[in-house]
């Protein structure tokens, strides 16, 4: 009798220790380290925080996974997620018909358009690109701008920055008229963290509408649809919004 209590003691064991490790299962998710506040490195703790890190947390805890998240320029997000680098993009990173031809996205879950700032000097009203005629704008390299920017007419010349803080420091260098960033994340730096010489333009009207949702492998459906239960769930219970509170994000 009692080989038989130790051989289902034994049982119940290995069972809870393999539920414990598919629960504790690790999936590398790859975010930009400079886009904040959506994603971004914290120097005080050398790790990476943000919206869209709160957000791959809570999607991990509520499907099951802990998400090893992994900073990866915005530029190699893509080929990382390409090559098994990482399993699951969670950045500022938007849903657009061209890039849905290399990676399934999820679900929504954060919606913003661009905004504009200017040297501080500058008072003019500016409610939209056509107001920029002759001036030289600045843009973040494989954002949802750059193309338009390049077809306005009338801009005097277009810059690529590799990240929003060199964009910001040249505006206030005044070596940029303008220059043109996701909303939430110039409105942090150039606001929140007063950024001096820089003025957030608030006339100026977005009309490049930027959808970012989490991105998986082509072709991996059995993640997305996995994602996209979670990020169900976290909309409902109201985590996701408070997300967006908490790091001041409008949505």
């Amino acid at each position: 009798m009692l080989h038989k209590t130790l051989k289902s003691l034994l049982a119940t064991a290995l069972c809870a220790a393999a539920l414990s490790g598919a629960h504790a299962q690790s999936v590398k998710v790859g975010a930009t380290p400079t886009a904040v506040p959506f994603n971004f490195l914290d120097p005080k703790t050398n790790t990476l925080q943000g919206v869209m890190i709160d957000i791959a947390n809570a999607v991990g805890k509520q499907a099951g996974f802990t998400a090893e998240v992994m900073p990866i320029p915005f530029a190699s997000l893509v080929p990382a997620l390409q090559t098994s680098k990482i399993d699951i993009i969670a950045s500022a990173f938007a849903k657009t018909p061209q890039r849905a031809e290399v990676v399934d996205f999820t679900q929504l879950v954060v919606e913003y358009g661009e905004a504009l700032i200017v040297p501080e000097k500058d008072k003019a009203d500016y409610k939209s690109i056509a107001d920029l005629k002759g001036k030289t704008v600045g843009v973040q390299i494989g954002t949802l701008y750059v193309e338009p920017l390049k077809s306005a007419p009338g801009l005097k010349e277009v810059k690529m920055y590799e990240t929003m803080a060199d964009l910001v420091r040249d505006v206030a260098l005044g070596r940029l008229d303008a220059a043109f960033g996701d909303g939430p994340v110039i409105s942090y730096q150039v606001r929140t963290q007063g950024v001096r010489n820089v003025r957030y333009v608030e006339s100026y009207q977005p009309s490049m509408p930027t959808n970012i949702a989490l991105a998986v492998r082509k072709g991996d459906t059995e993640r997305a649809k996995q994602l996209n239960a979670a990020i169900d769930a976290l909309k409902q219970d109201g985590t996701i919004a408070a997300i967006m509170k908490k790091w001041g994000v409008s949505h």
